[in-house]
């Protein structure tokens, strides 16, 4: 299962070349067809002819910021169990028919949505349809197979999150960070949570949130609009809709000073992140700051000849990898995260120093004309190879629906980019990455002692 930090960093950040491949072009340049049938489902249509394959997706409006405190998790739980079949289908027959055409499937649960896809060869379009139409409104929640499933994502957590000390710090961090936002909670759930939950919670979440009129179908590929319009209408038009309840507002309580915490761990190495709280697109009371806060991402982290990257780690020597990450797409406020690992001999208080002296530089001085070209060509770069893949062509249309920007977002993105000033990336600096907003965590490692003797017992 795909997770949301991947996803983040496939989709919505850094960008290398503003002459692009003809190839490249003709892609990027297919115009996108949108429908909405009678109950309320989304279809967002691509045509990319290159080669006779197709990618469907389909995106619903929910993920682990629509959680309640008790049952966070429910939504990659409820993921898993969408592929334990219906009555027409028995647990594990979607896979298998899928894998038998020649196709490939997924599925991935991020804070904002919950996304299934399947790439297959164009003509078996139909097979993707009558399977996602089926679980979209007849999963069959079977307490046996909830059992075992649950199980799997414990163990997935464990792997995931408990044996990795800097995801486990990052955990630590998200709850620190955040006082009200569903953000604070970690996607695959809280541990007693995940624990407790029972089988009526899940199916109470996918009565509520899985239907047409929450969820969005995205088709790229070497198809026509109107053939996938005439199989969509077949396949999902006799879905009936639900009736859903607008979300109540969720505001960030507005910090009032710098967050710390220092997490202990046994881990080989310290690790230190770093966040400031920042608008997205959806947020950001003038679009203009959110661009802009991408291209300073870029600045700090979108390349080799990035800041981090050219003067913390080649030139001071005193970070063996640094980075930073912006999610301009996110459906609520989010932050601007700095994660580091301090060189050996360095230890985590001169890493931070030399981090914030960056974050200063921005704040103090303008950008050249030199590194803004620069720096905008590779993020621009990035995004238009995404191009170059009718999978993450989908992706990005499925995710700036889902959240509420609306898929036409996506095709603005090259010149509102292009428009970034070094005095808005300046004036941004100053405005957002300042202490009272700023969360910061350090893993301090402790001694990993060995738990077991290899052929023996604890």
């Amino acid at each position: 299962m795909l997770k949301e930090r991947y996803m983040q960093r496939i989709i919505s950040r850094f960008f290398l070349l503003l002459i692009v491949m003809p190839l490249l072009a003709t892609a990027s340049d297919q115009k996108v067809q949108s429908y909405t049938l009678w109950n309320g489902l989304k279809i967002l249509i691509k045509e990319d002819h290159r080669a006779p394959v197709v990618v469907s997706q389909v995106w619903y409006k929910v993920g682990s910021s629509y959680e309640p405190s008790g049952i966070t998790g429910i939504s990659h739980m409820l993921e898993h169990m969408m592929f334990k079949g219906t009555d027409k289908h028995a647990p594990g027959e979607f896979s298998r028919i899928i894998a038998e055409n020649g196709g490939r499937e997924n599925a991935f649960t991020g804070r904002d949505y919950t996304a299934y896809f399947q790439s297959l060869e164009k003509s078996r379009l139909p097979i993707s349809f009558e399977l996602e139409a089926d679980r979209m409104r007849n999963l069959k929640l079977i307490d046996q197979e909830f059992q075992k499933e649950r199980q799997v994502v414990i163990e997935e957590r464990r792997m995931r999150t408990e044996d990795n000390p800097q995801a486990k710090t990052g955990e630590h961090f998200m709850a620190m960070a955040w006082s009200n936002s569903q953000y604070r909670n970690p996607i695959i759930g809280w541990p007693e949570d995940l624990d407790n939950y029972q089988l009526s919670d899940l199916q109470d979440w996918y009565s509520r949130w899985y239907a047409p009129n929450n969820a969005t179908l995205v088709v790229v590929g070497d198809v026509t609009a109107k053939e996938v319009l005439a199989l969509a209408k077949k396949y999902f038009g006799k879905l009936q809709p639900s009736n859903f309840f607008a979300l109540k507002p969720r505001w960030e309580e507005r910090q009032l000073g710098e967050r710390r915490t220092v997490i202990k761990l046994p881990a080989k190495l310290p690790f230190l992140t770093m966040g400031y709280k920042v608008p997205a697109l959806n947020s950001a009371e003038d679009e203009r700051e959110a661009y802009a806060l991408e291209v300073l991402a870029g600045i700090l982290d979108g390349g080799n000849s990035a800041r981090f990257a050219s003067r913390l780690v080649r030139g001071q020597q005193i970070a063996t990898s640094a980075g930073a990450g912006y999610n301009l797409y996110s459906r609520l406020s989010t932050l601007l995260n700095i994660e580091a690992v301090p060189a050996k001999g360095q230890d985590l208080r001169s890493l931070e120093v030399a981090i914030r002296e960056q974050v200063s530089l921005l704040q103090k001085e303008q950008v050249s004309s030199e590194e803004l070209t620069r720096i905008k060509a590779q993020v621009l770069a990035n995004s238009i190879y995404e191009q170059d893949s009718v999978f993450y062509q989908a992706m990005q249309l499925g995710m700036a629906e889902t959240v509420g920007l609306g898929w036409h977002r996506v095709g603005e993105y090259v010149e509102k980019v292009k428009a970034v000033t070094a005095e808005e990336v300046m004036a941004v600096a100053k405005k957002y990455l300042t202490d009272d907003r700023l969360s910061v965590a350090w893993l301090e490692p402790q001694e990993i002692k060995a738990t077991a003797i290899q052929g023996g017992v604890n």
